[in-house]
């Protein structure tokens, strides 16, 4: 069952000397529990790709499909709560709200939905994260792998069509870069999370189900290496 589809997608920022296009014409689509690894050089558009994605830069041309819904054709005040339930995204540096602490972090989109925090998903997700014993406990005083480790969490906790990761483990050392790759595995089976990974790391990469090869704003190459 297809979850992500995007089609025919460009993004050009500037124009006449200055104009750069960062995509060019990309299309491509993602099974609903596929766990798809994104890689290429610098400047080749893979963040670029992952924030048309997650609905957070709108593309010059193309549309994005997630779970049938076209992402942009929605209004902006929709398409921020769609943001908020249909996507979880996790940065390479954590992006925790500091005077938060971790469970707030984490809970953080459900509240501002108004919604209640579903205790029972946040619970289980605070112990398959090893979480547990450090809910209250501040960004500034937990590791940055702990600190990455909420940032899955918050990614998680509305339960999301899609996870976008972008170098979620760029800011780490091997060990704890191993961990957090674990981890998000651990969610792709798990919780049947679709999750898209950019990645500079080959290591990664190769734990995917697909590769996609990103060069000069296009894919150059697929790679499937699990069906």
């Amino acid at each position: 069952m297809e979850i992500l589809r995007a089609e025919h997608i460009t993004k050009v920022y500037g124009k006449g000397e200055n104009r750069v296009t960062a995509l060019n014409d990309v299309t491509f689509s993602v099974k609903k529990g596929e766990f798809v690894a994104i890689i290429g050089p610098s400047g080749s558009g893979k963040s670029t790709l992952l924030h048309i994605l997650g609905g957070v830069d709108r593309p010059t041309s193309g549309k994005v499909f997630m779970d049938g819904q076209d992402v942009y054709a929605q209004k902006e005040e929709a398409l921020a709560i769609f943001r908020r339930r249909q996507v979880g995204l996790i940065y390479q540096f954590y992006n925790l709200i500091p005077v938060l602490n971790a469970e707030e972090n984490m809970t953080l989109p459900v509240l501002m939905d108004g919604r209640k925090v579903n205790r029972e998903r946040l619970q289980e997700l605070t112990a398959t994260l090893g979480l547990t014993g450090r809910e209250k406990h501040l960004p500034g005083q937990l590791s940055g792998g702990q600190q990455q480790r909420v940032s899955i969490g918050r990614a998680l906790m509305n339960a999301p069509a899609v996870v976008l990761a972008d170098e979620p483990t760029g800011n780490l050392d091997s060990r704890n870069s191993q961990e957090i790759v674990e981890l998000l595995k651990i969610s792709n089976r798990r919780y049947r999370q679709t999750l898209i990974v950019i990645t500079h790391d080959e290591k990664i990469a190769l734990q995917a189900d697909r590769i996609l090869s990103l060069e000069d704003g296009r894919i150059c190459r697929e790679e499937v290496l699990r069906q």
